[in-house]
């Protein structure tokens, strides 16, 4: 069986400090401190619904604005799991897949192919779920594709309760971030006809 696929990254500015260790070839378990309790039960989501292992803390300037510790979540979450695919030989690569919660219905297209890029159209009925800002859901989201190097389209197929709306969009991008992460023992190389990735 091949090794488990992993990695640990870290950002230390005046701003933040955020450590992250990840393993794609995990079960599932996930130890979150991110200071904003809402965002560390959706990055809990994303692990268990993944089967990921995910151990993430961070210590930001909150008491100024949520911004700057949200983004650099996404930037270092997304460099560990660059690091983690490697070279990226055998993957799947793509991925798609709605997820339901509740009344709401969220899909999630993902490439690993190595082209940053986020695209979204949610619209959260509330502003604030908990003490979190819902409007820095796309930040963390354009931060976190520029760390991983992946293409990921989020589509709110049908809306409804913020927190409901949110919870299946990191669950989305758990399961689509597993599928496409997997390896495909038929492929030797890169999936890329290009014979490289990005």
């Amino acid at each position: 069986m091949p090794a488990a696929r992993g990695a640990r990254r870290a950002r230390k500015t005046k701003e933040t400090d955020v450590q992250v260790r990840f393993t794609v070839d995990g079960s599932g378990k996930a130890s979150v401190r991110t200071g904003l309790p809402f965002l560390d039960h959706m990055l809990e989501l994303f692990a268990v619904h993944g089967l990921f292992d995910l151990t993430l803390k961070a210590a930001g300037d909150i008491e100024v604005d949520q911004h700057h510790t949200v983004e650099d979540i996404g930037l270092v979450l997304g460099a560990a799991i660059d690091d983690a695919l490697g070279d990226r030989k055998g993957l799947v690569r793509y991925a798609s897949l709605q997820v339901p919660m509740d009344e709401c219905l969220v899909g999630v297209a993902l490439d690993l192919g190595g082209r940053p890029y986020f695209a979204h159209d949610l619209t959260p009925k509330t502003r604030i779920v908990g003490s979190f800002d819902s409007t820095l859901v796309p930040d963390f989201f354009i931060a976190l594709v520029q760390g991983a190097r992946c293409t990921l389209h989020v589509t709110q197929v049908r809306g409804g309760n913020t927190h409901h709306l949110l919870e299946a969009t990191f669950k989305a991008f758990g399961r689509a971030l597993d599928a496409a992460a997997r390896r495909d023992p038929r492929r030797k190389g890169v999936p890329s006809s290009k014979g490289r990735i990005g």
